[in-house]
């Protein structure tokens, strides 16, 4: 498929703006004595200082060398083109253009180099990451842990009351109450318990307040114990 060509009025008129100008450089230097080759040098040698500084503005805005750089090209393109518009005798051109003229190449030059050779500081360079720092192959044991220690308060063994004497009723032996075998193991350690601290054995009342289980149970097992 043919793409459509499309006319950009800007390009057209910087097409045009540009020729003009090329024209006026050319005629005069050559009306200043630079004939020949060297005639057409000069406005290619203006225009492409010109670009020089306009691309080294847009990279660094507040480069003051590419602006003095750019007025000083622009200052050679607007001055041809004033000085060719009837304002100058190109037959009978004055000894200071003449010089100016003569001096341009080493003045384009100068700029030219410092344009394109000066250190630039942009944004996207690549920064250096630090070094790593090396750790070492076998790192120090980490300190263990203090156990923690907990002390456990000794059970205190609430004194009871002596229980008041009340008429029983007529109950079943206490060897005819069945003990479960964890039960009995329990109340032994307590019984133990009991008599590692008061001296004592335990008695049925303490130990069934201890167990909390029934009276008849609890005979039951201090029975077994004693």
């Amino acid at each position: 498929m043919l793409r459509t060509l499309r006319v950009d009025a800007v390009l057209v008129q910087a097409v045009i703006a540009g020729a003009l100008s090329f024209a006026h450089l050319h005629d005069l230097a050559e009306a200043a004595g630079q004939d020949g080759w060297k005639a057409w040098a000069y406005p290619v040698s203006v225009d492409l200082l010109l670009v020089a500084a306009w691309r080294r503005m847009r990279k660094e805005g507040d480069n003051r060398a590419a602006w003095v750089w750019f007025v000083i090209a622009l200052a050679a393109s607007l001055g041809a083109n004033v000085a060719t518009a009837g304002l100058l005798d190109l037959n009978d051109v004055p000894a200071w253009l003449r010089i100016l003229v003569a001096g341009w190449p080493a003045l384009a030059f100068l700029g030219g180099t410092l344009l394109v050779h000066a250190p630039t500081h942009t944004d996207d360079e690549p920064t250096t990451p630090p070094a790593p720092v090396a750790e070492s192959e076998h790192p120090a044991p980490e300190p263990e842990p203090e156990p923690i220690t907990v002390e456990r308060a000794p059970d205190s063994v609430p004194e009871l009351p002596a229980p008041t004497p009340v008429p029983a009723p007529i109950a079943a032996p206490a060897a005819s109450v069945s003990v479960p075998p964890a039960l009995l193991d329990h109340a032994r350690k307590v019984a133990d318990a009991h008599r590692a601290q008061t001296g004592t054995p335990i008695d049925p009342a303490t130990l069934r307040a201890r167990l909390g289980v029934p009276a008849p149970l609890a005979d039951s097992i201090a029975a077994q114990l004693a």
